[in-house]
């Protein structure tokens, strides 16, 4: 492969998949290295001061400051963009920033807000919260159903936003049918792609305008490090995003960036490695306790749209004990193998309780609201033997009378 070769978008969108995630968005130095390099840099030099002077006013390409612009960032996004079939990506510091930023980056005071009532606890605060107090509006659907997003709509409505597994409670939303209303009345929809990545799952292929990211998960994979990722059309991710990003400074590091580099390198192998351990460990709990919400499995209500749209279902699902939360912490307390913690998409198996946790910001009715009971339980399933999450499984539910 050239020095450049991986940036050609006409030779790259001809590559498939798995070597997309190897080889898109390289681009080598003259020292010809196989890995990317890291390039830990806040500034850059020029050769004279008209050359500052054409880069700053955008005549001339080249790098101007780490805030906007970093090599190994830019191999990063350029590696994204690919694998979700995009023409741009911007990537930022954390999800919970790319998600900030692309919501903010967009409205303004009198605009209005569509978004999915299930959620992630700081994506809710977001809506709920933060939203209103720019004087954005916002209503909460079901975005289980396509028709609450129908009648939500107002004049002023300018983005749907939603996510497709929802955290924690794994509803699924109609891609096709909530990205065709949206594109039918000029609206944008912003899908959180987080629990299936394109990995597993790609909304612009069903009409999405935007999808954002929480890299930390799938993408990094391994518990690591933080980042986002935003993805869009050029003219979006330019105009729009970056206008807001570049003075705001949601910025991603040059070495969080190359980590999360290697980590999509084997991602494609991860994701579906821990979505088959994960129908294993959803069939057993079946058997053991009252719900599972498990959209891999024919149990959950849309397991047909979900395999429809998706490759695969992913490592994480959640189910309910009836004990509540006396029950749910002493399941956690009782386990060995597992760990008990609030990340998620980790090679290592991992379980949190989300009303106590992901989701201690979000009022008790807004939990309830959401369907996240004090019984529920969240579990991601890494790359251990099934057979012995199981075995842990089966010890902590026993010790806890299930």
């Amino acid at each position: 492969m050239k020095r450049r070769t991986g940036q050609d978008r006409s030779i790259t969108d001809t590559w498939r998949p798995a070597t997309r995630a190897i080889r898109g968005g390289t681009a080598r130095s003259e020292f010809g290295e196989t890995s990317e390099a890291i390039f830990m840099t806040s500034g850059y030099a020029y050769d004279c001061a008209g050359d500052a002077a054409a880069r700053f006013a955008g005549e001339q390409q080249g790098m101007t400051y780490s805030r906007l612009q970093n090599p190994t960032v830019e191999m990063l996004e350029h590696r994204i963009a690919l694998l979700e079939g995009a023409e741009a990506c911007r990537s930022m510091a954390t999800g919970m920033a790319a998600m900030t930023a692309v919501l903010l980056s967009q409205l303004q005071t009198g605009d209005h807000v569509v978004a999915g009532r299930a959620a992630f606890g700081s994506c809710r605060w977001l809506v709920d919260t933060l939203l209103p107090k720019f004087g954005i509006a916002t209503t909460v659907v079901d975005a289980r159903d396509p028709q609450q997003f129908v009648d939500a709509v107002r004049p002023e409505t300018k983005v749907f936003f939603f996510e497709t597994p929802a955290n924690p409670t794994m509803d699924i939303v109609d891609l096709s049918a909530v990205c065709g209303i949206a594109r039918e009345r000029g609206i944008t929809s912003v899908v959180d792609n987080a629990f299936a990545t394109p990995a597993l799952q790609r909304p612009m292929e069903f009409g999405a305008d935007v999808t954002a990211y929480s890299a930390t998960k799938m993408m990094d994979g391994q518990g690591r490090v933080l980042a986002g990722a935003v993805c869009g059309t050029k003219d979006f991710i330019e105009n729009t995003l970056l206008p807001f990003t570049r003075n705001t400074g949601p910025t991603l590091s040059a070495f969080n960036a190359w980590v999360v580099l290697k980590g999509l390198e084997t991602l494609d192998l991860r994701i579906h490695r821990q979505s088959e351990n994960a129908i294993k460990v959803g069939t057993f709990l079946e058997r053991r306790v009252p719900r599972v919400m498990h959209p891999g499995l024919p149990s959950h209500p849309q397991h047909n749209l979900a395999m429809s749209q998706m490759d695969a279902t992913g490592p994480i699902f959640a189910f309910e004990v009836d004990g509540g939360r006396t029950q749910a912490h002493g399941l956690l307390d009782a386990l060995e193998l597992i760990d008990i913690s609030n990340n998620i998409g980790d090679s290592r198996s991992l379980m949190t309780h989300p009303a106590s946790t992901t989701h201690a910001s979000v009022s008790a009715e807004k939990r309830e609201e959401m369907g996240i009971s004090e019984g529920m339980l969240r579990l991601n399933v890494g790359l251990e033997d099934p057979a012995d999450v199981i075995d842990d499984l089966d010890r902590a539910l026993g010790m806890v009378g299930l």
